[in-house]
């Protein structure tokens, strides 16, 4: 008997199909850790990122955009603590030196590694016998370093030496002052950017979830010491407005989890993640931390450069402390979609779609000639289809197939509607039919009221 899809197998193979996200490197055996965004993927990922920063940014007085480099003084990530501390807990199979992550190896055995040192991960692993996947011994618990170094210009010495930034905030850190000399803004102000980053990930896994090149969205809001609580609490429920009312997710399905001192960041003083249920189990989504002065204080430290700030009102010249709000887009758009696949009976056939929010969908409307070889019919939705253009971001044309292949195509990329052209739309004026993806139910509609009628 054929194994049964899981959930998760299924959204894997509707991406690829549909063309929403392939294997990096495929067509020689794939690089672990690594995918290519599709075009269907590529505008699903762009939606939602112009979605938070319209909310973030663009619609705030408060807010700078900064586009940091990737490549970064090896100083840097001495200074935020990356280089000593940047790690995994770490494992070898002592027969075929392949590497997993410990932690993971305690999970799936029923063990919370949260907030363990090595040495009691190392006593796990003898108490329980615990063998690498492949059935063997391995190794002591060691950590792992998870930047990517590299060397800049042609020397390759210890000078040249730098890394792929593992993070976009220190990138925000380091242009602070920039901001401050050049735009002199009041607090409290906070530094956004949309970037990537590269990490080293042991055992990157679950599809788009933990990879090795990723994409982040993040602030670092700068405030008064005093005032970091309720701007703590303001960005958490913005947090989770986002996730609700722009990116459509299921409320019930997000989680918000406070983090133990003994499992937060060594930066910060207060964190809380907001987890979802993805088809692998409830994990981290997206996080808040309260990272106090850590950051200005040690690029000040190690740089010599005063990252102070210096308040007009009460001439006061002090370090701000920083809120981080973080979103990585990988896992958003992964949240996204598992929230909507869905499979349904339509005449006694099992249809997959994709329940898409018309704001995050890749298509928001679709245009269709009843047949392609009746150039009426085309001639017809083409003018219908340059006409929605105008109007509406989204709009595709297609005539590939029959009628019916064409809805179901339609449905797995999660477009909301379908317009129809048919002979009764050239002959008799009568209108065009408008198919709702969710229902299945078709509707006439007048050509001059289906832009106000789509409501997109």
């Amino acid at each position: 008997m054929a194994k049964e899809e899981t959930k998760m197998e299924k959204i894997i193979s509707l991406c690829k199909r549909r063309g929403f996200v392939f294997q990096g490197s495929e067509i020689y055996g794939g690089l672990a850790g690594t995918w290519d965004y599709g075009p269907y993927g590529v505008t699903l990922k762009n939606n939602i990122t112009s979605l938070w920063w319209n909310r973030f940014v663009d619609t705030r007085d408060d807010m700078y955009g900064v586009d940091a480099a990737i490549l970064m003084h090896q100083n840097v990530w001495k200074a935020s603590g990356h280089v000593g501390g940047f790690s995994d807990p770490l494992v070898t199979d002592v027969k075929t030196n392949k590497r997993f992550r410990a932690d993971h190896l305690l999970e799936e055995m029923g063990v919370d590694p949260k907030g363990m040192t090595l040495e009691q991960m190392n006593a796990v692993f003898k108490e329980k016998k615990i063998k690498s996947p492949d059935g063997n011994d391995v190794s002591d618990v060691k950590q792992f370093n998870m930047m990517f170094k590299t060397n800049v210009g042609a020397l390759q010495d210890d000078s040249s030496i730098s890394y792929l930034r593992p993070e976009t905030a220190q990138g925000l850190f380091v242009n602070f002052k920039n901001i401050i000399d050049t735009f002199h803004p009041k607090l409290p102000f906070g530094l956004a950017q949309i970037g990537k980053a590269f990490r080293n990930e042991i055992a990157p896994r679950d599809f788009i979830f933990r990879v090795r090149e990723l994409e982040q969205m993040e602030i670092e809001y700068f405030v008064k010491p005093e005032d970091y609580k309720k701007t703590f609490d303001k960005f958490l429920q913005e947090q989770k407005d986002f996730l609700i009312n722009d990116l459509g997710l299921d409320a019930s399905h997000i989680h918000e989890v406070e983090i133990p001192d003994a499992d937060r960041a060594h930066y910060s003083k207060r964190s809380v993640d907001h987890e979802f249920d993805f088809p692998f189990g409830q994990k981290e989504l997206l996080g808040l931390a309260y990272r106090t002065d850590f950051d200005l204080k040690q690029h000040t430290e190690h740089s010599g450069t005063d990252l102070s700030y210096y308040d007009e009102e009460t001439k006061e010249r002090f370090i701000p402390h920083c809120i981080e709000p973080t979103f990585g887009v990988g896992r958003l758009m992964l949240a996204v979609l598992s929230d909507a696949y869905t499979e349904d009976v339509i005449d006694g056939e099992t249809r997959v779609y994709l329940k898409l929010s018309p704001k995050v969908a890749p298509v928001k409307v679709a245009v269709f000639p009843l047949l392609k070889n009746k150039p009426m019919l085309i001639e017809k939705a083409q003018e219908v289809y340059e006409m929605l253009k105008k109007d509406i971001k989204g709009v595709a044309f297609d005539d590939n197939g029959n009628i019916g292949k064409r809805y179901r195509r339609q449905d797995e990329i999660g477009t909301p509607y379908c317009v129809t052209i048919d002979f009764d739309t050239v002959e008799k004026d009568a209108g065009v039919t408008v198919r709702n993806r969710d229902t299945g139910k078709q509707e006439r509609v007048k050509i001059e009221e289906l832009t106000s009628y789509l409501k997109i």
